[in-house]
């Protein structure tokens, strides 16, 4: 890093942002393989988060690629880099003292461990799993169908591999539960752990 570049402290601390928000903040790093769900359920979890009064935001995997993260491909490196700009803006919304939600594949376990590392005890990872063969069957953007035909290289689950967390903060199994219930779960977690109130 440049020498020159020195880190300049806000005349707001981080603790009076906390304070005026009422709440903890949280990186919720919602992870799975596409079409689990993990958009539809960080939404209803926004949602119900907004509705009690908490200060919030989403980044969605595709929407960051639309702008911030634009020039990235979907080979390793890139996933990589993905993440790792996902963390540090995750980060800055946390540290502005929001629940911020992020939802993307996030296939590797070390860029989670990197985000995980960076975010400290605010870092929740939800596993949002979702068996391979129900993703498929959903297929909402129609990916696993150019996949399995060669058309897109490097996608998770298929021709590339995605490692499924082992011990998350919240591990939704989605073949058991409705959105409505899964998103009450994360909530329930946050209560529980005094990043909201009851």
């Amino acid at each position: 890093m440049d020498t020159n570049i020195v880190w300049h402290q806000a005349a707001v601390s981080h603790q009076e942002r906390c304070e005026q928000k009422g709440h903890q903040p949280a990186i919720l790093w919602f992870t799975g393989l596409s079409g689990s769900g993990k958009s539809t359920i960080a939404n209803a979890v926004d949602r119900m988060l907004f509705e009690r009064g908490c200060h919030t935001y989403l980044l969605d995997g595709d929407n960051v690629r639309h702008g911030l993260n634009k020039d990235l491909g979907f080979d390793d490196n890139s996933r990589v880099e993905n993440i790792r700009r996902i963390t540090e803006v995750a980060n800055l919304f946390a540290d502005a003292g929001l629940l911020v939600s992020t939802a993307f594949i996030s296939p590797f376990v070390s860029d989670r461990e990197q985000a995980r590392e960076l975010a400290g005890d605010r870092f929740i990872e939800v596993y949002v799993d979702t068996p391979l063969e129900v993703c498929e069957q959903r297929d909402p953007k129609g990916l696993y169908k150019k996949a399995r035909k060669g058309e897109i290289p490097h996608f998770t689950g298929i021709s590339s591999p995605y490692e499924a967390p082992e011990s998350p903060e919240v591990h939704l199994k989605t073949a058991d539960v409705v959105i409505e219930a899964a998103a009450q779960q994360v909530v329930d977690y946050l209560i529980a752990n005094g990043f909201i109130s009851h």
